[in-house]
């Protein structure tokens, strides 16, 4: 399956998943609606208030301060100040609520997308850069809570102040509103044809953005290695490129955002200009009234000044737009490793089998094909082949990193795709030549996956440890348990990462142990003190040892040679010896 983020998608295919996107951010919002209906009342108030108040000025005008009735002038302008106050009481109180929105909104985003990405499985990381994802996670996501916290509102205020206001305007007088609003024609227009090419200028500066992350976060992993090689200038190079692109793009994306503003002050110019010159001219005629022009003034100015501001928060709306598409693009994923529900189950005869089993990467070659073997309980079988053979794709296969492409995999009997997650990694262990570890303790990296043993206090889990023959493993570490594990530092040698890693397994007694190279940092004493260890495993427990030395094979009881997508029996360690060496399967 194709999990590949930055691929173009058709327009068919960016419209539904936009569709899709808009109904999952609908769903991400779901339990603030009632705080959003509020404060939609909260704007609607506010709006009515600040309209009221040009209205009641033109009349205050033409009915008392033409003729001097200066009592009504202060019993209005006291009228005014009430409702100027109120005014700015509710835009306060929907300011404080929608930032509460916004911020609840972050929090459940950025949980749903975590998740989710927890949910895909491992043909997703290995088509995406981790630097893109993590600059989704935050800088997308953020552009989304800047819209809904400090835009949103006012862009939705800003609709009902130009909605009242155009009312206003026209059933003042109908012939001057009709003439004052024409401009806004012009900026309807030109929003709508512009508006698609400002999302996909923004779109790129995002992307580009997550870009110059993912360089940042592999320059940094591999610092060791560029100090080592004396690189910096093969990273700075592509490190400047990425910044270049970036800068490029964002520079596209500041014009394109700044496009609005000077069309829509334009036209809000050109709309009092209107205004004035054809509200003179009804005065002349005795039609109109110089109160109702400074109302009128005032109602075109509550209409082009929030239409100025939707330039800006158009704009931003774009942003927000751009950023959630990319979220939504891995929202809308799902994991290509479903569960099959009612699998048949069939006699085991054998605790793993491999039937007819073809595998292929996404647009790649095929690395397995029509495999055909079987693997007995309790037995250690030893996988061995040339690099690029197929030996750790056919570890994965047995773990379910991934599925087959064709054929079926049986774990005691059952399709393995018919077992939930939790119940299979109960059943496998997995230890990889490079083995994952958190920043934290020994203790906390042995638990990570043997969550029963969570509550058990240090000199308890010691004894665990000592009875599963491990006790010398833990004695490698000055602190024991307690010893600091630093995964970006040198306060823990690969050798002991991998120390911590077969506890962490060993401790969980799998039914099926798996070993990708897991000795391959490991000295000579240690690994022999490792089989020693393996040897004391339940004897149900099936061991699966993927190596290129020999030595860790040689206890065996079956060897496998892996290469050019066969998996066939190899015979004794000789003759494993003998296909390595010429890399075919002798006739």
């Amino acid at each position: 399956m194709n999990y590949n983020l930055n691929q173009t998608a058709t327009a068919a295919e960016q419209k539904k998943s936009t569709l899709a996107a808009l109904r999952k951010l609908l769903d991400l919002i779901r339990e603030e609606k009632r705080t959003l209906i509020l404060a939609f009342i909260i704007i609607f108030i506010n709006a009515g208030l600040s309209l009221l108040g040009p209205y009641l000025i033109g009349h205050t005008i033409d009915t008392y301060i033409q003729s001097k009735q200066y009592d009504g002038v202060i019993r209005y302008s006291a009228i005014l100040l009430v409702l100027y106050m109120v005014a700015f009481a509710t835009n306060y109180l929907q300011m404080i609520m929608m930032g509460g929105v916004g911020i609840r909104m972050l929090y459940s985003l950025r949980n749903a997308v975590f998740t989710k990405l927890q949910e895909l499985p491992v043909d997703f990381f290995n088509q995406n850069k981790a630097g893109d994802l993590i600059s989704r996670i935050n800088n997308d996501t953020d552009k989304l809570n800047q819209f809904f916290s400090q835009s949103l509102m006012q862009f939705i205020s800003s609709i009902f102040t130009m909605l009242g206001a155009g009312i206003f305007l026209l059933s003042i007088n109908l012939e001057l509103g009709s003439a004052a609003l024409l401009p806004a024609l012009i900026i309807w227009i030109f929003t709508k044809a512009i508006s698609p090419w400002v999302k996909r200028k923004n779109a790129a500066n995002l992307k580009s953005t997550g870009g110059l992350s993912a360089e940042i976060q592999e320059s940094l992993n591999n610092f060791k290695v560029i100090i080592a090689f004396n690189r910096r200038d093969y990273f700075r190079k592509r490190f400047d490129e990425a910044n270049q692109k970036n800068y490029s793009t964002a520079v596209s994306a500041g014009l394109a955002n700044n496009i609005f503003t000077p069309v829509f002050g334009f036209s809000s110019n050109l709309g009092q200009l209107v205004v004035l010159a054809f509200g003179i001219y009804l005065i002349t005629t005795g039609s109109f009234t110089i109160g109702l022009l400074i109302s009128f003034l005032a109602y075109v100015n509550s209409f082009y000044h929030p239409l100025r501001q939707l330039a800006g928060l158009w704009a931003n709306f774009q942003v927000a737009m751009a950023g959630w598409d990319r979220i939504s693009q891995i929202l809308s994923l799902d994991t290509n490793l479903e569960v099959i529900e009612n699998s048949i189950s069939e006699p085991a005869s054998s605790y793993l089998s491999f039937r007819d089993v073809s595998f292929t990467y996404p647009n790649g070659k095929e690395v397995l094909h029509h495999v055909n073997f079987n693997l007995e309980r309790g037995k250690t079988y030893a996988f061995v082949g040339p690099t690029g053979g197929g030996k750790t794709t056919t570890a994965s296969l047995i773990a379910r990193l991934y599925d087959a492409t064709t054929g079926t995999i049986l774990l005691d009997g059952k399709d393995i795709r018919s077992y939930h997650p939790e119940e299979r990694t109960n059943k496998i262990g997995f230890i990889l030549q490079e083995p994952f570890l958190f920043t934290g303790t020994v203790r906390d990296n042995i638990l990570y996956g043997n969550p029963e043993y969570k509550n058990l206090s240090n000199d308890e889990l010691a004894a665990v440890i000592k009875e599963s023959g491990l006790e010398s493993l833990l004695s490698r570490f000055d602190s024991g348990l307690d010893s600091k594990v630093q995964t970006t530092g040198d306060g823990i040698s690969l050798g002991q990462k991998q120390l911590i890693a077969f506890m962490r397994s060993v401790l969980r007694k799998p039914e099926l142990l798996i070993l990708d190279e897991a000795t391959a940092n490991i000295d000579t004493i240690t690994e022999q003190l490792l089989e020693n260890i393996l040897q004391k495993l339940p004897a149900t427990t099936t061991r699966v040892i993927i190596a290129h030395r020999l030595n860790t094979i040689e206890n065996a009881d079956e060897i496998f040679f892996v290469n050019s997508g066969e998996v066939v029996p190899a015979g004794s360690l000789a003759d494993a010896v003998n296909l390595l060496l010429h890399g075919k399967r002798e006739s």
